[in-house]
């Protein structure tokens, strides 16, 4: 993807806590002592490098209180593990989860730190059983690390995928069935939701997510919302985002305003309906 080099230029993300979080969301900071919707993701839901993530663009679209305790590279487990979180999405009108990539969770292979899911803690004894030639001390990420097991045997990675979809879906269950509030699923991806789990797509998140685990979501959930980003928001790259020359990288890999208008266009009606039920 083409980008804009903006020299020191950075987005002020105007960060703010909830409660006793020790998580710093991104502002600036809602009111909670009314009807809002809440929304849990990852990059996205956050809305790095944009001035307008989608839950914003909703608010301006629907008039609704929108919560965004989107975080960066989120698993799963970072806001079950936030009592406040927890109590937030509890009290709302309705949720927005975002479909979040299944290898940023601890699972019976590998730990992950508990607030930056995507680090790489240590491996389980079982792990190290299965790829005993792997020496762990090099990894920091979990993306890093899964595509070195992946390309040391495939047979022996298909284990790994298997506890992280497996692990996935459990985790997803037990985020919605805590949230005592219509809960609606968002993918938001570069990508359609595929079949099964492989080819390129093991680098674009939500890594590891298929079709099949989404549809098993579906008994739990008032919807599931498609938000692929079309070709011509790809095609626009990082057109529109807002970052410094030592974040490019990381913004040309990152869905741009387009993607998060799809998204809205897509999401606002429901959170219109959600939100003016009694």
């Amino acid at each position: 993807m083409a980008y804009e080099k903006l020299g020191t230029l950075s987005l002020d993300y105007m960060p703010c806590r909830y409660g006793a979080s020790k998580l710093l969301f991104r502002g600036p900071r809602a009111r909670l002592d009314g009807r809002y919707a809440a929304f849990l993701g990852g990059t996205e839901t956050y809305g790095k490098f944009i001035a307008e993530p989608f839950p914003a663009l909703i608010a301006a679209r629907t008039g609704a209180e929108c919560v965004n305790l989107g975080w960066t590279n989120a698993g799963v487990d970072v806001f079950l593990h936030d009592p406040e979180v927890m109590r937030i999405a509890a009290r709302a009108q309705m949720a927005v989860i975002q479909a979040l990539p299944a290898q940023n969770m601890a699972n019976r292979f590998y730990s992950v730190h508990p607030r930056r899911n995507d680090r790489f803690i240590a491996p389980s004894t079982k792990l190290r059983d299965i790829f005993p030639e792997v020496d762990f001390t090099e990894f920091h990420f979990t993306r890093h690390m899964l595509h070195r097991l992946r390309a040391v045997c495939e047979e022996r990675f298909a284990l790994v995928q298997g506890e992280l979809q497996t692990a996935w879906v459990a985790r997803m269950r037990l985020l919605i069935h805590r949230i005592d509030a219509p809960v609606v699923v968002l993918w938001m991806s570069a990508h359609d939701p595929g079949a099964v789990a492989d080819g390129p797509y093991l680098s674009q998140d939500p890594a590891f997510v298929t079709r099949p685990m989404l549809d098993a979501l579906r008994p739990s959930v008032r919807a599931i919302v498609e938000a692929t980003a079309s070709a011509a928001a790809q095609e626009q790259g990082t057109q529109g985002m807002i970052f410094s020359e030592f974040e490019a990288t990381a913004a040309a890999e990152t869905l741009g305003p387009a993607a998060h208008r799809e998204a809205a266009a897509a999401l606002a009606p429901l959170v219109s309906r959600l939100m003016d039920a009694d």
